[in-house]
């Protein structure tokens, strides 16, 4: 395996007792890479998020994490290895945003050990490296979707894994809170982080992805580059609408949907 390999998943099932979701998936993503997976509603995303994630068994096949078995591993190894960034829900309790981001620390902590002052300024230099450390005293109930989508993003920084798995990042939150999140992600790449993303729109993929995983059925019918992957007979397969693929006089490649079929 690759040294730079994070995670890696060999003709993987994945599913619940009794009801099988996914099969024969092969999945490997590396240091620097934004891998995006798309599929319609209940093609099995999530479900395959929380395989990967060790929340749920494989059933059949098998999930390495930094070459390790991901069943030889405790649950605090995987979450030093591996955030998780959740949509952006609307929060119970008004916890201060540094708080909920020092949450990302407790990978890190002995069962009983309270955050330090080093925990809490990781927790401040994500939010700043965000650009949201303005935020860091306000209530997580109190700002917006948009503000908290990014405040989940700063709690995996705070985490320091390795990889960062986000579940449609950019539902729910309008245009140019989701150009914002994309840009971020974008340079989590940069920083030398691995991404793995799930996404309803061929656009954020065209953005930010280094690869794309198109899941249909089950099973993950196309792995490549964006422009390989995205093609419209791909997307005509997986969405059953007909789409143009075209790149705008600035280089920017877009999915235009006909909605006159």
């Amino acid at each position: 395996m690759n040294a730079k390999t994070l995670i890696s998943a060999r003709r993987l099932g994945f599913g619940y007792p009794g009801k099988p979701v996914g099969r024969e998936a092969d999945i490997v993503v590396s240091a620097g890479e934004v891998v995006c997976l798309l599929g319609p509603n209940g093609s099995g995303k999530t479900t395959l998020f929380k395989t990967l994630l060790g929340l749920l068994p494989p059933q059949q096949g098998t999930v390495s994490i930094a070459g390790s078995p991901i069943d030889k591993l405790t649950r605090q190894q995987i979450a030093r290895l591996v955030a998780y960034v959740p949509q952006a829900h609307s929060a119970q309790f008004p916890y201060r945003i540094i708080d909920m981001v020092v949450m990302g620390r407790t990978a890190h902590l002995g069962l009983f050990a309270a955050p330090s002052r080093s925990d809490r300024a990781k927790a401040q230099a994500a939010l700043d490296l965000l650009g949201i450390g303005a935020l860091a005293s306000e209530a997580y109930t109190r700002i917006s979707g948009g503000q908290r989508q990014l405040a989940l993003i700063a709690r995996a920084l705070a985490q320091e894994a390795r990889l960062i798995i986000m579940d449609e990042p950019t539902a729910s939150l309008d245009f140019g809170n989701q150009v914002k999140v994309l840009s971020h992600v974008n340079q989590l790449s940069k920083n030398g982080l691995g991404v793995v993303l799930s996404t309803h729109d061929p656009d954020h993929a065209l953005a930010t992805a280094s690869r794309v995983l198109l899941l249909h059925e089950g099973r993950l019918i196309a792995d490549g580059p964006p422009l390989d992957v995205l093609t419209p007979a791909n997307l005509r397969t997986v969405y059953g609408v007909d789409v143009t693929i075209e790149t705008l006089p600035k280089g920017t490649t877009v999915c235009a949907p006909d909605y006159r079929a």
